[in-house]
């Protein structure tokens, strides 16, 4: 019994030495620290019938147990690029390190820790270039406080990435995120969240939906380069809803810039804004275009065509300009260069080159400025002559027959 121990424990040993050497060609060769007081897996000795078996011996030779496990990694010039220790490492002849418990460690990058990681359980492997663990890991940045989870993280020193993958939660004082996969370039503070990408942020309130979200850590934007939803939040009910094929949001400013496709639905007012590029504050609560733009209110059934435009939302305003063309439930139509829309008095003020045209009945008017309520038909133009004297009423046909 204490000759097969003895076999045993050189076996280990020629084995860890295996181990090293795989990174001989590293000027610093990978190294373990092993601390334990029984190298072998199981102190008991098999029964008698099985001792000789070559199965069983090939069984107990590679399945090692070792204590107090540190393994560290260093790059070309002897800096660190990780260190990683456990309680208890299984060793297992397929792979240089098996399943390690409760392991703890740092990342490094440049020398200095960019990452610390811990887990329960985890699966590990390593082959001088890469990093890889397996089970539920804990990634921390300490220089901002961002704690990535999941069930994978490979770590790639040569190329500054650090991918966790496997049912991502990220959280941060500033975002939190789910997703599929965070990639991490440890070096330019960039962190892509890619696979049913769902993040929300406290300040501004509000949640990000696509499938791709690139965060610029250090200058606190979000970039999305997909198809993606903002829905904003006041009291913890949806407010507003922004839509588009691409955007960016600053975190710090609350500025989101949504581009291709653009759109934005408002609860109060209820209101749809549709442009090709539309900018969205959050803190003074207001929309700009500079490209062709539809607005649409439901409740009217008034539908507002421009160059380009801008709502105030708290005072319900909508600022229109250039080839402002609105028309109304029943083909009624304002055509103008500019157009103040105060959507709770539902009164719309035009100016420069009117024309006003209502279909039943069949009237056709022109002038330099127009004011009225457009869904009733009550508009009046003024400025039709070439002394500007001129004002023409247009009433319509059910208050002319009372």
């Amino acid at each position: 019994m204490a000759h097969q121990f003895h076999k045993r424990g050189r076996w280990g040993k020629r084995k860890i030495q295996n181990f090293s050497s795989t990174s001989s060609f590293l000027v610093l060769p990978l190294t373990f620290l092993l601390v334990f007081g029984l190298v072998a897996c199981g102190g008991k000795s098999p029964p008698a019938s099985q001792q000789n078996t070559p199965a069983s011996s090939s069984a107990q030779d590679s399945n090692l147990t070792f204590f107090d496990v540190t393994l560290e990694q260093a790059d070309e010039v002897g800096r660190p690029i990780w260190k990683v220790r456990a309680k208890t490492a299984k060793y297992t002849k397929e792979k240089q390190i098996g399943q390690a418990e409760s392991p703890y460690g740092e990342l490094y990058q440049d020398g200095k820790v960019v990452y610390q990681i811990k887990a329960d359980v985890a699966d590990i492997e390593q082959d001088g270039k890469q990093l890889f663990l397996k089970g539920k890991i804990f990634a921390t940045d300490p220089s901002n406080g961002i704690v990535l989870q999941g069930n994978e993280l490979e770590w790639r020193p040569k190329e500054d990435l650090l991918i966790v993958r496997n049912q991502i939660n990220g959280t941060h004082k500033q975002l939190q995120a789910v997703a599929q996969e965070a990639r991490v370039k440890t070096r330019e503070q960039r962190m892509e969240f890619s696979g049913g990408v769902v993040a929300n942020s406290t300040d501004p309130q509000m949640q990000v939906r696509t499938e791709h979200l690139i965060w610029n850590i250090k200058e606190e934007k979000l970039i999305g380069d997909r198809p993606i939803q903002i829905d904003r939040y006041k009291d913890n009910k949806i407010s507003d809803r922004g839509k588009g094929n691409s955007a960016e949001v600053n975190l710090k400013t609350k500025i989101a810039t949504v581009q291709q496709n653009a759109q934005l639905e408002l609860l109060d007012p209820p209101l749809q804004i549709a442009s090709n590029s539309m900018t969205w504050n959050m803190n003074t609560e207001t929309v700009t275009t500079n490209s062709p733009t539809r607005i649409f209110q439901r409740a009217e059934n008034v539908t507002v065509t421009a160059n380009q435009g801008e709502m105030k939302i708290p005072q319900k305003t909508v600022y229109l300009k250039g080839n402002v063309n609105a028309v109304g439930q029943r083909r009624q139509s304002l055509r103008s260069n500019t157009l103040t829309w105060y959507l709770d008095n539902k009164l719309v003020e035009a100016q420069g080159n009117v024309v006003y045209r209502q279909v039943d009945p069949p009237l056709n008017f022109a002038g330099e400025t127009a004011v009225g309520n457009l869904q009733t038909e009550n508009i009046v133009v003024k400025g039709g002559s070439s002394s500007g004297r001129v004002v023409t009423e247009i009433i319509p046909q059910e208050r002319a027959n009372r």
